[in-house]
């Protein structure tokens, strides 16, 4: 079945804007054309809108919806070790898959059409994203701080069985990455085993680095060395890896990220809201180094609404770079859109014929959004994702006009609400 998004204008991939049509087919999943007076089996109405390729969310621990607002106000390391590792160590396997499916319903409505997600019970949200419609890249979250050399084993083990079971799941909507915690979190020989298994199985590794300075300057103390340095090494940070944060890079790493061309991805609110610093956004711009962009976990941002972290992005930039030119609007839109299908290796991030029909149509109506000087400035500077009003993936409508298809949306914030309360209450 075939359909148009009709009457709307449409973001291009050079970043212009222009009066167009959009069709795509189910069957296939690829947008057809892009153009006047498209005729299809039935139409959406974009009229007032623009149409642009889904958002992509790089980096986020997406069953930590659950603890949103459990645990606020306090550095990374505390809030790590007081709160939320103590309370992810009462996790079950029915929390994981009720704030799984909470956090997409949360996408879906604000345009996210794929993410990547570190976790764990990650066969859950392999379920939860099947039963949603959204694209993934998914890793179990692979810790071995705090553990004896059996119980770090079988972490590891868990990390690439999962990796090998899952990859393809959903229709191929599921892609899958080993995912070592950090280069701080895991010992030396399991981060080697880890990226061999990555390699072996020809999947990205996708880790947390250089998010603060407690995380830095223990691998300078110990090792001589910068933790990009000590990492590739190791063998990490190949062009089909990514990674969160990148807050305190030197220039020998630039230059390294610069050679090397993993995708980092710039978690803005996470950041901020942790105190941990200020990514250098436009210096790894002007390096050429691929960029993507994520909101982390809901409990250090606490939101999954990526036109918010598309403003904090922009926003923040210009602070760290001290030039209100910094970090424009049309390199924000790249990060979240094509940049991070790049970094993630899935479909979608462009609206053009022949690519993923993953798009989403943004509201142009709104009194915030009037006038339209600017389609591109506006979403990064005034669109919520409030205004989004169909999303779209793989050809399959998940939202039309603000209604969730594939989720009963009460059902999953009743039961969200109720595994939340029984897990503060075990933790």
């Amino acid at each position: 079945m075939s359909t148009t998004l009709t009457d709307g204008h449409v973001l291009h991939p050079d970043g212009s804007v222009s009066r167009a049509d959009v069709r795509f087919e189910q069957s296939t999943g690829e947008i057809e054309a892009v153009g006047q007076g498209l005729a299809a089996d039935r139409t959406l109405s974009a009229a007032g809108g623009l149409v642009m390729p889904g958002l992509v969310n790089a980096h986020t621990h997406a069953a930590m919806t659950l603890l949103r607002g459990y645990a606020d106000d306090k550095p990374l390391d505390a809030w790590l070790s007081e709160d939320i590792w103590p309370a992810e160590s009462a996790l079950e396997p029915a929390d994981v898959r009720a704030g799984t499916e909470l956090a997409l319903l949360e996408m879906i409505r604000s345009g996210t059409t794929a993410f990547a997600d570190m976790y764990f019970h990650m066969d859950e949200v392999v379920a939860a994203v099947e039963r949603a419609g959204l694209r993934a890249r998914l890793a179990h979250g692979i810790v071995t701080v705090g553990k004896d050399e059996e119980a770090a084993t079988a972490d590891l083990q868990e990390g690439i069985d999962f990796a090998r079971r899952a990859d393809g799941e959903a229709k191929g909507r599921v892609q899958t990455a080993i995912s070592p915690h950090s280069l701080t979190t895991v010992d030396e020989s399991t981060l080697r085993e880890a990226i061999q298994a990555a390699r072996e199985l020809g999947v990205p590794v996708h880790l947390h680095a250089n998010e603060t300075t407690e995380e830095v300057e223990p691998i300078v103390e110990e090792r001589g060395v910068r933790p990009l340095a000590y990492g590739s090494e190791l063998g990490l940070f190949d062009s089909q890896d990514f990674f969160a944060h990148g807050v305190h890079l030197d220039e020998t790493e630039l230059e390294l990220l610069a050679d090397r061309q993993p995708s980092v991805v710039h978690c803005p609110a996470s950041n901020m809201k942790l105190a941990s610093g200020m990514a250098p956004v436009e210096a790894l711009l002007d390096a050429g180094v691929p960029l993507a962009l994520g909101t982390d976990g809901a409990a250090s941002n606490n939101d999954l609404d990526m036109f918010d972290e598309m403003r904090d992005a922009a926003l923040l930039g210009k602070l760290a770079a001290d030039d209100a030119s910094a970090v424009p609007a049309e390199a924000v839109i790249e990060m979240a859109t094509a940049g991070g299908a790049r970094a993630l290796d899935l479909p979608g991030g462009e609206v053009t014929p022949g690519a993923a029909a993953d798009l989403i149509v943004v509201d142009f109506e709104a009194p915030r959004m009037t006038p339209v000087h600017d389609h591109v400035s506006h979403l990064v500077y005034a669109a919520q994702g409030s205004d989004v009003r169909h999303t779209v993936v793989d050809g399959e409508v998940l939202m039309r006009d603000r209604e969730v298809q594939p989720l009963d949306e009460r059902a999953v914030r009743e039961t969200a609400q109720t595994r939340a309360a029984r897990l503060a209450e075990r933790a």
